[in-house]
């Protein structure tokens, strides 16, 4: 038995789409199942799942209560009966032979309790069709392959992974204390207990991506916080890619200062036009790199700049992130503000 496990929230313009591409899964020799963990939807999405439990008994629906993602995953697997367990989002559509993908990554490699293919964007704007260019390029999300795409291997991380249920029930499910970063997080203790992570380029599935900047910028925004909530668990930088927006945000604030500081005189002759040098020498450089990959990515030259405005959004929403998530956590030791816990959909 193969259990499809699929967080949801107030979905119903895409759920349809995501239990019909499960619908239609062909070639397999093992029964399957999808449960879909609902938050309280109340924009009709309820009647939806209502109606596909009641046409094909293979689709159910269980409540959430407490409304968060590791919740909502952590019942779906207490509630499932197979063996392999596969997360999924609700703004996403699966090949045909998805579940038949994983299934078979899983047999080829019994070193590994995860595996995940390509996520590829599904636009419905300009902006949003820009901002998936972004998304898909290593200068926007660095060498996360299920992004990006590649040859298959072992990785880090991989996107609605398809997890052996023993080798989650052996490192632990879903942390509930994180409301993001939950599967990267669980992915790194995946990792770190001996188990490998496969990427399989042929496991194909697409999602919605965000449609406009201020949503990005909210998104990468919660990531980049939640990241340093991961890494205080862990007592380490569970991915070195993931702290570049960081430290590009922090060297260009510091150079910044740098800058003000000459102005208002204070700096010694010997300093002078130091920072005013660096910050735009580190502007040029990522304008020169960014632009190089915004036309690699494009498909019309109007795009090309708004990649680049998806690539300054997710940069400095990211790395802002993570330095709240430095001072909250780290320095103050609080735990996560209220508003860091809200959806950003």
């Amino acid at each position: 038995m193969i259990s499809v496990v699929i967080p949801c929230l107030n979905e119903s313009k895409y759920i349809d789409a995501t239990l019909v591409s499960l619908q239609r899964q062909v070639d397999l020799d093992e029964p399957f199942e999808v449960i879909v963990v609902d938050g309280g939807s109340q924009d009709g999405t309820r009647n939806i799942l209502d109606r596909w439990s009641r046409e094909d008994e293979r689709f159910r629906w269980i409540d959430n209560p407490k409304r968060t993602t590791p919740v909502a995953m952590n019942l779906g697997i207490e509630s499932a009966f197979g063996e392999i367990i596969i997360i999924l989002g609700a703004h996403a559509e699966v090949s045909n032979d998805w579940i038949l993908r994983n299934v078979q990554a899983l047999k080829a490699h019994p070193e590994s309790g995860c595996v995940g293919g390509v996520v590829k964007q599904v636009h419905g704007s300009e902006q949003s069709k820009q901002i998936g260019a972004a998304l898909s390029t290593p200068f926007g999300v660095g060498d996360a392959r299920f992004r990006t795409g590649g040859t298959a291997g072992h990785v880090d991380t991989v996107a609605f992974g398809a997890y052996r249920k023993a080798a989650l029930d052996e490192i632990g499910w879903f942390d509930e204390t994180l409301d993001r970063n939950q599967d990267d997080e669980l992915n790194y203790r995946m990792l770190k207990s001996g188990w490998r992570i496969w990427f399989d380029p042929r496991i194909q599935s697409t999602y919605h991506v965000r449609s406009s900047f201020a949503q990005l910028f909210k998104q990468y925004r919660q990531y980049g916080y939640w990241k340093v909530k991961v890494n205080q668990k862990h007592k380490a930088v569970t991915t070195w890619r993931q702290t570049i927006p960081a430290l590009f945000l922090g060297g260009m604030t510091v150079f910044a200062i740098f800058w003000l500081f000459d102005l208002l005189g204070v700096w010694s002759e010997s300093w002078k036009g130091m920072g005013e040098s660096l910050l735009l020498s580190g502007a040029v450089l990522w304008l020169v790199v960014g632009t190089s990959s915004a036309i690699s990515a494009s498909s019309q030259a109007r795009d090309i700049t708004g990649i680049l405005r998806a690539y300054f959004v997710v940069h400095c929403s990211y790395g802002l992130g993570y330095w709240e998530g430095i001072f909250r956590f780290l320095i103050l030791r609080r735990a996560p503000g209220r508003k860091a816990r809200k959806l950003t959909r």
